[in-house]
């Protein structure tokens, strides 16, 4: 049986840090008295409000920082200052890119399904050639639906033309991947590249001699 791999993007291929963003972009409103993280539960709603509504192709950049202004005090150039900023904050993890690069070397189709803005998308799309390794995947944007909503796993699913129970995910989120299962996937909380392999060969889905 050909296990295929699915991956996130944010804290799987790419680190996300959202505090050390606010604390970059917005270096005059974090303060001692009011300090990043207080700055990422404002931004990103725990990624739900209006930034789950970003995430699900729903709402455009400039709406949101009329939202996001309004709700939070910053001003609007701020906010969008933020919002525009989200690209150059993920990074690669070199490992992680290994990881793919050599799960895609065996032949066998690689897939990636992410909680993931359009304009953010597109823009990583354009500046990081190995997401050409991967043979489709589904962005949350272009569906208009997110995880852990059931309804993301069976499209994804669909799309890919795999089995369920042939899908092992591997996302940083632990509710995803409860989701991923309950849908039939198999899955991995990951942690960083050499814990998921390590895990991914322990339980004998790893493609690999």
């Amino acid at each position: 049986m050909s296990m295929h791999f699915v991956f996130d993007f944010g804290r799987v291929l790419f680190d996300w840090q959202p505090a050390r963003l606010v604390r970059q972009v917005l270096p005059e409103v974090v303060t001692d008295a009011t300090p990043a993280e207080h700055w990422v539960r404002e931004v990103f709603q725990g990624y739900g409000g209006d930034w789950f509504e970003y995430d699900c192709g729903r709402i455009d950049p400039g709406p949101l920082a009329e939202r996001m202004a309004g709700r939070t005090g910053l001003t609007l150039q701020q906010s969008r200052r933020i919002i525009d900023s989200v690209p150059d904050h993920l990074t690669p993890l070199p490992e992680s890119v290994d990881l793919l690069r050599r799960v895609c070397s065996v032949g066998v189709p690689v897939f990636y399904l992410s909680n993931m803005p359009g304009p953010v998308a597109d823009e990583l799309e354009r500046r990081h050639e190995f997401i050409g390794c991967f043979a489709d995947g589904v962005f949350s944007a272009r569906v208009s639906l997110a995880k852990p909503d059931p309804a993301i796993f069976a499209l994804a699913a669909q799309r890919f033309g795999v089995p369920a129970g042939d899908l092992v995910f591997l996302d940083d989120h632990a509710p995803n991947i409860e989701a991923a299962r309950e849908a039939g996937w198999r899955g991995v909380v990951f942690s960083d590249a050499r814990q998921a392999e390590a895990e991914l060969r322990s339980l004998g889905w790893w493609p690999l001699g």
